[in-house]
């Protein structure tokens, strides 16, 4: 009954309108003052140690980076040398635009920021050489949801912070899928601009290739930098989270000089605006996690769905069909921090490794990121390409379907998340 009442209340407020955080406290403090018998001082005591993470401190960080690379000159440099290697192929741009997606996404572990730094670049550019609009927003916005999955991703930290989970084994896990919807995406635009004859690329030589990796080679330094010292074990992901944003401006605003220190002000403002948001969505995620388990709520749903028998198997298609109805409806960090505390208990309970759990839901939240009416990666994109969103969504579902047969591979074959990190000795 009480579960009934708790996500009633939460729900019934978020369809007001209301801003999630504020519905997850409110709930939570409804809930408590009327409804329990929770003391007040349990309740502030967990508040405290819920955020007093270290891990927490990478989404700042990871943020900051991100926005220092966004308007820093380091995507404008990593799509000349992604076009430099594939733009010969049929369909070039939009190759490269893949590619491109994917290197940025390997140093910004944002979505809406990859579609931002690459679409803005390259979707008039690739207007301007006769590709359809369409064509192009479909390819930027479906590949810009690899800022979530190829590491470092700010929504894996989300997931590691609700589940006590490892982020670098969740990193690392990343790398492989990342790589492989990658190719995917890349294989979904060839067939599209082979099928309707889109132009190609002159082919570039190996001496013009190899001075656009010259010039992009600071950017991609910084995949060097944050993978290779948490493999090694230099620094902890946190740590790597704040050496990639000390190293992002240095590149910048010193080497590549595209950032005046003028504007690292602005740029500092708005990632301490964005922190603030997550980090109150979080601090309200940990009240709603503490009322669910004094509730017992997610070992009540545990059990029942033993009792019905319904299997490993039965769970995990259960989970991403609710995760994808959710996506629809909300943005990724909400999501995870409601869903993680009930869904994770009943994965151990099951036997599912909460590292390939972690994927599969990194890859559901990124397949919400083109679904409508809350992708966030739509609304990005149809600032870039004054499209509407009915347009936009048409325009992604080629990538869209690549992305739901991608989301099966991941979820029923488990190794393709967790031998990296296993090979590793992360796991």
């Amino acid at each position: 009954m009480n579960s009934a009442i708790i996500f009633v209340l939460l729900f019934g407020l978020m369809l007001t309108g209301m801003p999630v955080s504020i519905s997850l406290g409110l709930t939570v403090l409804s809930f408590l003052f009327f409804m329990t018998e929770v003391p007040v001082e349990a309740v502030a005591l967990k508040l405290f140690t819920g955020i007093e993470k270290f891990e927490i401190m990478a989404i700042p960080f990871f943020i900051l980076a991100g926005n220092f690379l966004t308007h820093g000159g380091v995507a404008r440099r990593m799509i000349n040398f992604a076009t430099a290697m594939v733009g010969h192929w049929r369909g070039g741009l939009g190759l490269g635009a893949v590619v491109a997606c994917a290197l940025f996404a390997a140093i910004s572990g944002s979505s809406p920021a990859t579609v931002v730094a690459i679409g803005s670049i390259l979707l008039p550019a690739m207007v301007k050489a006769g590709y359809p609009k369409r064509f192009g927003a479909g390819v930027v916005a479906s590949a810009g949801g690899l800022g979530i999955l190829i590491p470092p991703s700010i929504v894996m930290v989300m997931y590691a912070v609700s589940t006590n989970s490892s982020i670098g084994a969740l990193f690392m896990a990343g790398v492989i899928p990342g790589l492989v919807l990658a190719a995917m995406l890349m294989g979904t635009t060839w067939y599209r601009a082979w099928r309707y004859d889109y132009p190609r690329e002159p082919r570039r030589t190996w001496k013009e290739r190899l001075h656009a990796f010259r010039e992009s080679v600071w950017g991609l330094l910084l995949i060097v930098v944050v993978m290779g010292g948490i493999y090694t074990g230099v620094f902890t992901p946190t740590e790597a989270a704040a050496m990639s944003a000390v190293y992002a401006f240095f590149v910048a605003v010193f080497v590549y000089k595209d950032m005046g220190l003028r504007n690292v002000r602005k740029v500092l403002i708005d990632s301490a605006n964005m922190s603030a948001m997550l980090l109150y969505i979080i601090t309200n995620a940990v009240l709603f996690s503490f009322l669910l388990t004094f509730e017992n709520i997610p070992q009540a749903i545990a059990e029942w769905m033993v009792a019905q028998g319904l299997g490993m198997l039965g769970f995990l298609l259960f989970v991403n069909v609710l995760l994808l109805l959710m996506g629809n409806i909300m943005e990724p960090s909400s999501i995870i921090l409601i869903t993680a505390p009930i869904l994770f208990p009943i994965a151990m309970k099951l036997g599912i490794d909460p590292v390939h759990f972690g994927v599969m839901i990194t890859v559901n939240m990124e397949i919400g990121m083109i679904t409508p009416p809350v992708g966030l990666n739509l609304y990005v994109a149809s600032g870039i390409t004054k499209m509407g969103i009915t347009e936009l969504t048409i325009a992604c579902w080629p990538w869209l379907v690549t992305m739901l047969a991608f989301l099966v591979m991941v979820t029923y074959y488990p190794p393709l998340s967790i031998w990296l990190p296993k090979t590793l000795g992360l796991m």
